[in-house]
């Protein structure tokens, strides 16, 4: 079975969110600011002065059209194929004594079957040699490759033209075809060869499927050279342009328009000084038998400038790329790393995201080249969005940046904080909570919880005893909270005496800690041998020979409400009512004032998926005592476990919820804690002193809210979440099953975990070699980062991959392929 999906998921490529990028030749896209403002013009006299270089010497030159319409009769590939050779004769000095053969080809892939017995030809590669540049010998051969991918007759817009003539071209083939040009090696003699891609329309102008052409190529992220608009009204075109190629996250290197008399190049050149070079064109002759030799031999001094500024705009680039890895390593401190540990040639240069993928820059075979990594941590599992999304969440955080900047919260009221609270109380708090608190990240969620618990908690049991709230006994009180063994719930401090003692609280890393809470060993839940497994902790004494609950087929039996009346229920209820009488016992001061857990999957202490029968009965056991129940679902809300909010896999609500990470998608830190109304209430009174004093000053910012508005709803929606099964409100199956059962059977792998957007695979080892600080994984690690392409980051010998909620599933099941193969060899 495993063959055959392997089979399977090699017949295809995919290219949505990812490209490979080649930098060892210039590679550039021409982006207009309208339709008609001489991008082919550009391209050409661009060709011309690259392939009349001496210094440095541009042995080729490679033209791509990806779209084309009004074809045959307008091919911007065969005008370039045509007027280059011609525009390099007409330059050249006879007097010199060194003559260049340039060998020039013209070739159509797709043309559409509109095009009728004309496309036969044009779909055969011409070709034409010419020699320039003096009368001597030829002493060097440069190359000319033009090419149109995908070419339709009627003179529209491509998303027109495919459709009225019955040729589609789909955003996956397109840029299937511009991978495969970027890869392909365009060699004269010596010299560099560079690349330049031209698009169709204006910047914002549709491809093919109704992609805008800055989305279509957006993976590839090719350094721009827009063509500006000399017109009339042409200043708010081009500048329109150019914010949108920005916004998108492209480097625009240069802006070079026609001058028609209206000075725009002069307004263009003070308005965008210190961002981007803009150069000035000759107006272009309007008469359509001018064969524009005059024209380009006026412009042939601008080209050359143009030309010079891009090869110094790549030259940085490399440089900056290069220099990367050894800066970080003097300047920065990274968490959760050991310096010691991380040789400066494994440090991963990213240099931008598109979806689920890093863009990064690699060395290969002494090849420069940026390498789409799948990002398999989601980023500190806070990334979401695919590119579509990302776009989205750009825009509306832009919108808001541009609209509040900042504004302070207390008292004060927004629209995207009071939309976001609309849509968070409707979603994830739907029919519990009534009340949403702002913070900044999810550890301050967290702290802001337990202070909402503990007041709580105080006025239930009578210790805030007047209409004053004096405490009784102010100092001889402690509060403590009842957490599980292996739970993580932040940094900050207070955040870290709520969780079990570990690596993270240990006294090197916190001095201070002291582990306030009574910690409960959890039964956990795992696959092996294609099975659900149920292991019991040491402390929870059990006989097993009348266990009937240790082994499911299924996930769904794991969670199934049946199992309430099972004797592992009645196990866990006994342990749990004894350790809370036993703690009750030991003090008169100490109280458990709060329950805090971490939903079905504990993150950071290894993804350990806890036993929902185990937490269901806990939190019932702590609402019959009025021990108010926080839900850190900072990991595992918003989709992350395959449904928006843990909760309904756990049958039950709490009291408090905190959420982050996916909240925003990920772009930008913002965080909310959740809360009933009787939590709200015990915080009212007519004295300031008795409100909750906890606040930043970036609470609810505009942009985090706005983010968060787009982010929840663009999950929740099966029009653009296309993994969500809308008649159950719950994600599809994202990691192959027939793949997990398949890594569980593994000799080597102790457990796997699947469930929503997580796979976590835990490796067999002992001693050292297991837990948190273990270096047991390393030699995987680095395969799948410099083979796979797999940006995986382990904690200890645990491996994880994750996803996004709107990740295909087929680049799931590709990666899962990728780790059990290496697996399979790992020893």
């Amino acid at each position: 079975m495993l063959r055959r999906l392997l089979l399977r998921f090699r017949q295809r490529r995919y290219y949505s969110a990812a490209a490979t990028v080649p930098l060892s030749a210039p590679t550039f896209a021409v982006f207009g600011a309208n339709t008609g403002v001489g991008k082919t013009l550009v391209s050409a006299g661009l060709a011309a002065a690259l392939l009349s270089s001496r210094s440095p010497s541009v042995s080729a030159v490679s033209y791509l059209k990806p779209l084309q319409t009004g074809y045959p009769a307008d091919s911007d590939a065969r005008f370039v194929f045509a007027r280059t050779p011609a525009l390099l004769r007409a330059s050249s000095s006879s007097s010199s004594p060194r003559a260049t053969r340039l060998v020039s080809s013209c070739r159509t892939l797709f043309p559409s079957p509109a095009v009728g017995a004309e496309a036969e030809p044009l779909r055969e590669s011409q070709e034409n040699v010419v020699t320039y540049g003096g009368d001597g010998a030829v002493e060097e051969t440069k190359v000319l490759s033009c090419r149109t991918a995908y070419a339709w007759r009627e003179p529209v817009s491509p998303h027109l033209a495919a459709e009225r003539e019955g040729m589609a071209a789909g955003d996956d083939e397109v840029r299937g075809c511009v991978e495969q040009w970027l890869l392909e090696e365009d060699v004269g003699e010596g010299g560099e060869a560079w690349k330049v891609l031209e698009t169709a329309g204006g910047v914002a102008s549709p491809g093919a499927s109704g992609a805008l052409q800055c989305d279509l190529y957006r993976p590839f992220r090719l350094p721009a050279i827009l063509v500006g608009d000399g017109r009339l009204g042409g200043i708010s075109s081009t500048l329109s342009a150019y914010e949108t190629l920005l916004l998108r996250g492209y480097d625009v290197s240069a802006v070079i328009l026609e001058d028609r008399g209206l000075s725009n190049d002069k307004f263009l050149l003070s308005f965008l000084r210190n961002r981007v070079h803009v150069h000035g064109l000759p107006q272009i002759p309007e008469d359509p038998l001018d064969d524009l030799t005059d024209w380009f031999s006026e412009s042939s001094s601008v080209f050359n400038v143009l030309k010079d500024a891009l090869q110094s705009f790549h030259l940085n680039r490399i440089e900056r790329l290069n220099s990367m890895q050894r800066k970080s390593k003097d300047l920065l401190w990274w968490p959760f790393t050991q310096h010691n540990l991380v040789p400066q040639e494994s440090v991963t240069v990213i240099d931008s995201r598109c979806g689920e993928n890093f863009s990064a820059y690699k060395i290969k075979d002494n090849k420069m080249m940026l390498v789409p990594q799948f990002d398999a941590c989601a980023s500190w599992w806070t990334q979401g969005p695919d590119s579509n999304l990302q776009i989205e969440l750009a825009r509306d955080m832009g919108y808001a940046a541009a609209r509040y900047g900042h504004v302070m919260f207390p008292e004060n009221v927004h629209e995207p904080a009071l939309h976001s609270a609309e849509i968070l109380l409707g979603g994830v708090g739907k029919g519990w909570a009534s009340r949403v608190y702002y913070s900044d990240n999810g550890s301050t969620a967290i702290e802001i919880a337990l202070k909402m618990a503990f007041r709580k908690f105080s006025l239930d049991h009578g210790i805030l005893a007047d209409s004053e709230n004096s405490i009784k006994n102010e100092r001889n009180i402690q509060f403590k909270v009842l957490a599980l063994n292996g739970s993580y719930h932040g940094d900050t401090l207070g955040a870290m005496e709520a969780q079990a003692p570990s690596a993270y609280t240990s006294f090197l890393q916190q001095p201070w800690y002291s582990g306030r809470g009574l910690f409960l060993d959890p039964p956990t839940v795992y696959i092996k041998s294609e099975m659900y497994n149920l292991s019991l902790p040491l402390s929870m004494p059990h006989d097993p020979q009348t266990s009937d609950d240790t082994c499911f087929s299924s996930q769904a039996e794991v969670f199934c409400k049946s199992r309430d009346k099972s004797s592992a229920a009645d196990l866990y209820l006994s342990y749990i009512n004894q350790q809370l009488s036993e703690f009750s016992l030991s003090s008169n001061s100490e109280y458990l004032a709060a329950l805090i857990i971490e939903p079905v999957i504990q993150g950071a202490g290894g993804m350990l998926m806890i036993d929902p029968l185990f937490q269901r009965i806990l939190v019932s056991e702590c609402k019959s005592r009025k021990i108010p129940v926080i839900f850190d679902e900072v990991f595992t809300g918003f989709w992350r476990l395959g449904v928006e909010s843990a909760s309904e896999l756990l049958g039950c609500s709490p009291d408090i919820a905190c959420y982050a990470k996916l909240m925003t998608g990920g772009i930008i830190p913002l965080a909310a804690t959740l809360a009933t109304e009787e939590v709200f209430e015990s915080f009212r009174s007519d004295s300031k002193l008795t409100a909750l004093l906890h606040g930043h000053s970036y609470t609810a910012h505009p942009m985090g809210c706005a983010a968060a508005l787009k982010a929840i709803q663009w999950y929740r929606d099966p029009s653009t979440n296309l993994n969500l099964d809308a008649n159950h409100m719950k994600l599809q199956e994202l990691w192959d099953n027939a793949i997990v059962k398949q890594l569980s059977s593994l000799p080597n792998v102790k457990r796997v975990v699947s469930i929503g957007t997580l796979c976590a695979i835990e490796l067999k080892a002992e001693g050292l070699d297991a837990g948190y600080a273990s270096l047991y994984a390393s030699s995987l690690v680095q395969q799948l980062r410099r083979e796979d392409n797999i940006y995986v980051r382990p904690l200890g010998n645990v491996i994880y991959l994750m996803c996004g909620p709107c990740t295909p599933r087929d680049s799931c099941s590709r990666q899962l392929l990728k780790v059990h193969r290496r697996l399979c060899g790992f020893n």
